[in-house]
This record gives structure tokens, C-alpha cells and sequence, in this order.
């Protein structure tokens, strides 16, 4: 590999690793660890569709990013309903994710 590309994706490494030390301090950084610790049968337990791992992964997204930017608790509601009603239903499994979405 050329060594201007190396250079590349070592930079590359370095934005994502930051990024994600990012999301780990911020807001949300706790229910971002209580999301990451659900077990696949938990998942199947509240949402047994087949998408529901894709819906999981895509959740862990929106709170990843939504901690990392220190966003809103409405704004963090808003971006998990966008995500349908598994991925409501899986965020229902974190008590503090359930209060910022109204269920608990």
C-alpha cells in the first residue's frame, strides 16, 4: 500500500477512534453501555422480527452520535421514533432511554 494512502487511514483510524471516545463521555454515555450490554436474547425476547438486529444496530447508532453531540433529550426522542416501533421497543429496555421516550 502506498504510503500516502497508509497515511490516510491512519488519520481515518484516529477521527473514528475519537469519535467514538466522543459518544463514551458524553450524554448519553450510559445508556449508550446499557444498550451494548443487551443480549440477542433480550433483543428476541421485545422484538422478535427479523429486522430487529438492524433495528438494534441502527439505534445504537442514533444514541452513539446523539451523546457525542451532547443532544437534546427531545431531539434524541424524536431520532429513536424515526427509527419505527422495534426500535422503540428495544429502547424501552433502558430505563433512562424509556423516560426520555415517555414509556416509563
Amino acid at each position: 500500500m502506498p504510503e500516502d494512502k497508509k497515511e490516510l487511514l491512519r488519520r481515518r483510524i484516529r477521527a473514528a477512534l475519537a469519535r467514538a471516545d466522543e459518544a463514551f463521555e458524553g450524554k448519553y454515555s450510559e445508556e449508550l453501555e446499557k444498550l451494548l450490554s443487551l443480549s440477542k436474547v433480550d433483543l428476541r425476547r421485545i422484538a422478535p422480527e427479523a429486522n430487529s438486529v438492524e433495528d438494534y444496530n441502527r439505534l445504537i447508532s442514533v444514541v452513539r452520535e446523539a451523546s457525542r453531540i451532547n443532544a437534546s433529550q427531545a431531539a434524541l426522542a424524536g431520532h429513536i421514533r424515526s427509527l419505527g416501533n422495534t426500535a422503540v421497543r428495544i429502547a424501552g429496555l433502558v430505563p433512562r432511554l424509556a423516560g426520555v421516550l415517555g414509556l416509563a
